[in-house]
C-alpha cells in the first residue's frame, strides 16, 4: 500500500522508475548483441585460423603418405607418427592444447589412431562428423569433452588426406577456453558499462525531474497555504525560463485573487452590516408604527368597513413586517458568525407537538390534516430547542401552505448516533433541480403564487443554517406531481460527525421514472450535508394523531 501510494503521488518516482526500466531494457538488448557478435568473431577468426591449418597440414600428411601403397608396409607407422608429431609441432604454442589426430577409415582398420599429445579423442569427434569426413568433405563442430584432466569447449575440424590405397583422416582439436575468457571480459565490459550507464541515466533523470518537480511542489504548497487563508503567500522567482514564468504567473493570479477576495470580503461585510443596521434603524419606527397600528386595529369596529378593512391589511402587513425584520437580523447573525448554539438534552416528540398545535389554526383554514408518526418512547438529543422549533415551523408551514389541500405527514426517528424528522406533503412537488434551489434566500418555485402564511422568503434559509449550526443536514426531495419531503437529521450528541440518517430522503410511496415504486435505502446528497448520506429503512410503527379538520 505504502509504495503504491508513493508511485501515484510522485512524479519524480514514476519517471525516474520508467527511465530506469526502459534505459535498463534497451541497454541489456545491446549488451547482448555485442557480447553475442564478439564471441561470433572470436570464434570465427578460429575457425578461419585452423581451417588453414588443416589445410596446410593435410597436403603435408598426403604428400608424405604417397609413396606407400598399402598401409601394411615397413615403415609406415613410423611415418604416420612423425607426421603427426611434426603437424602437432607446426603450432607455435605448443603450450596452446591443439590437438592433431589421424584416424584410418573404415576400409582400413589396420591403421592406429595417432594424436600429439597423446589422448583420447574418440568421445570428441562425433559420428556425424566421421561421417562426414568419411564422405570425402571437410567438417567441423564444437563440442565439450575433457583433455588432460580438464573440461574444455573444442573447436574440431575434420579432412580427409588422399593417399595410395585409400585415405585417411587427419583432425585437429582447438579450445576455445581463450576466445570463450575473452568473450567472457568482453560481455562483463559491456554489463559494467551497461548499469554504470543506466545509474547515470537515473541519475540524470532523477535531476532534470527535480528541477521541474521542485517548482511545481512548491506552487502546489503555496496554493494550499492560499486555500487556507494565507493571501500574501507566494512563490521565488528565479531566473528567466518557463518555470521561473510559471512562478511569475502564480504570482500574479495570487495577487489578483487576493484583491479580488479582499473586495468581495469588503463588500460582504458592509452588506452584512448595512443589513443590521436597516434592520436595527427600522425597529424604532416600527415600534411607533406598531403602537399605533394596534390602536387603530383596537377600535376598527367603530369605522366604517373600508376603513377597518384597511386597519386589518396595516395589522397583517406589519406582522409581516416584523417577521421580516427579525429574518433579516438572523441571516445577519449567521453571514456574521455570531449565531450560537445553546445546545441541552432535549425531548423532540413534545417540540414536534407544539409545532403542531401552533399551525393547527392555518392547518384548519386551508383544509389541511397534519398527521404525526411519532416513537412511544422519547427522543432525546443535544440540541437547541427554540432553532429546532423554528426549523419545523418552516418546514410544516411550507408543507401546509403547498400540500394542496392533501395530508402533511411528519415522521420521528432516531437511532443511536442521530435523529431526524421528515415533512411529507402531496402538494405539486419540486421539479428536477428544484431541491437545491429551495434552500436560496427569497426563492419561490411560483412567483404567481399567493402566500397562505405570509412568509418572508427566508425560512428555509435560516433552516438550512439552524441545521449547519447543530453539525447536521437539511435536506429536500420532490417530483412533479408526487409532493416533496424535507428531512432534517441531527447528531443525537452535540459536536459528533454525522454518518447516516435513521429515516430516507425519498419516501417508501414515492415513484421511480418508469413507475416502480422506490423502495429500500439510496444515495441522498442534501444541501445541509457535505457527503453522501445512505438513508436506510421506513419508519417505524409509532404514535399516529391528526390535528385539524
Amino acid at each position: 500500500m505504502g509504495a503504491h501510494q508513493a508511485w501515484r503521488r510522485s512524479l519524480q518516482l514514476r519517471v525516474v522508475t520508467i527511465t530506469l526500466v526502459a534505459s535498463s531494457l534497451l541497454v541489456g538488448g545491446f549488451a547482448y548483441l555485442i557480447a553475442d557478435k564478439i564471441t561470433n568473431i572470436l570464434v570465427e577468426n578460429a575457425r578461419t585460423d585452423v581451417l588453414l591449418r588443416l589445410r596446410n597440414g593435410s597436403d603435408y600428411a598426403s604428400k608424405q603418405f604417397q609413396p606407400y601403397s598399402q598401409p601394411q608396409e615397413a615403415q609406415f607407422q613410423d611415418t604416420i607418427d612423425g607426421t603427426v608429431s611434426y603437424l602437432a609441432g607446426g603450432d607455435p604454442a605448443q603450450t596452446s592444447g591443439v590437438v592433431v589426430a589421424i584416424i584410418g577409415d573404415s576400409t582400413n582398420g589396420v591403421i592406429k589412431p595417432r594424436t600429439s599429445p597423446d589422448v583420447a579423442v574418440g568421445p570428441l569427434i562425433g559420428r556425424e562428423l566421421r561421417a562426414t569426413v568419411a564422405g570425402g568433405k571437410i567438417a567441423h563442430q564444437i563440442r565439450t569433452g575433457t583433455l588432460g584432466g580438464t573440461r574444455t569447449k573444442y573447436l574440431v575440424y575434420g579432412s580427409p588426406v588422399p593417399t595410395r590405397f585409400g585415405q585417411v583422416e587427419l583432425y585437429y582439436l582447438v579450445p576455445l577456453a581463450r576466445q570463450d575468457a575473452t568473450a567472457a571480459d568482453a560481455r562483463a565490459t559491456v554489463v559494467a558499462t551497461g548499469v554504470a550507464l543506466v545509474l547515470l541515466l537515473g541519475l540524470l533523470a532523477a535531476l532534470v525531474t527535480r528541477l521541474v518537480v521542485t517548482p511545481v511542489r512548491v506552487a502546489a504548497r503555496t496554493a494550499q497555504r492560499l486555500s487556507a487563508g494565507l493571501l500574501d503567500q507566494r512563490m521565488v522567482v528565479n531566473g528567466e525560463d518557463d518555470l521561473a514564468l510559471l512562478a511569475a504567473s502564480f504570482n500574479q493570479m495570487a495577487t489578483n485573487l487576493q484583491r479580488q477576495i479582499l473586495r468581495l470580503e469588503e463588500m460582504s461585510r458592509l452588506q452584512r452590516r448595512f443589513t443590521s443596521d436597516v434592520s436595527h434603524e427600522l425597529r424604532t419606527p416600527l415600534t411607533t408604527v406598531r403602537m399605533a397600528a394596534d390602536l387603530i386595529f383596537a377600535e376598527r369596529d367603530e369605522f366604517d368597513p373600508a376603513v377597518a378593512r384597511s386597519a386589518e391589511l396595516l395589522q397583517a402587513e406589519l406582522d409581516r413586517f416584523e417577521e421580516l425584520l427579525t429574518d433579516l437580523l438572523e441571516i445577519s447573525r449567521f453571514d456574521a458568525g455570531f449565531a450560537v448554539l445553546d445546545a441541552e438534552p432535549t425531548d423532540l416528540v413534545p417540540v414536534v407537538h407544539r409545532v403542531t398545535e401552533r399551525l393547527a389554526g392555518l392547518a384548519e383554514r386551508v383544509g389541511v390534516t397534519i398527521e404525526l408518526d411519532l416513537p412511544d418512547d422519547p427522543v432525546i438529543a443535544e440540541v437547541d430547542p427554540r432553532r429546532v422549533e423554528r426549523v419545523l415551523r418552516n418546514l410544516v408551514g411550507n408543507a401546509v401552505e403547498h400540500g394542496e389541500g392533501r395530508p402533511v405527514l411528519i415522521t420521528l426517528g432516531a437511532d443511536q448516533s442521530a435523529v431526524a424528522i421528515t415533512v411529507r406533503d402531496h402538494g405539486v412537488g419540486l421539479k428536477p433541480g428544484e431541491e437545491k434551489l429551495v434552500f436560496n434566500r427569497f426563492w419561490r418555485a411560483d412567483p404567481s403564487r399567493a402566500r397562505q402564511t405570509g412568509g418572508t422568503g427566508l425560512g428555509l434559509s435560516i433552516s438550512l443554517e439552524d441545521a449547519r449550526l447543530h453539525g447536521g443536514w437539511l435536506e429536500a426531495w420532490g417530483a412533479p406531481g408526487q409532493g416533496a419531503q424535507f428531512r432534517l437529521t441531527l447528531p443525537a450528541r452535540a459536536g459528533d460527525r454525522l454518518t447516516t440518517s435513521p429515516l430516507r430522503l425519498v419516501p417508501a410511496d414515492a415513484t421511480l421514472p418508469f413507475g416502480g415504486p422506490r423502495a429500500g435505502g439510496l444515495l441522498a446528497i442534501g444541501p445541509g450535508s457535505d457527503a453522501g448520506v445512505l438513508a436506510v429503512g421506513p419508519a417505524g410503527d409509532g404514535d399516529r394523531a391528526e390535528v385539524g379538520s
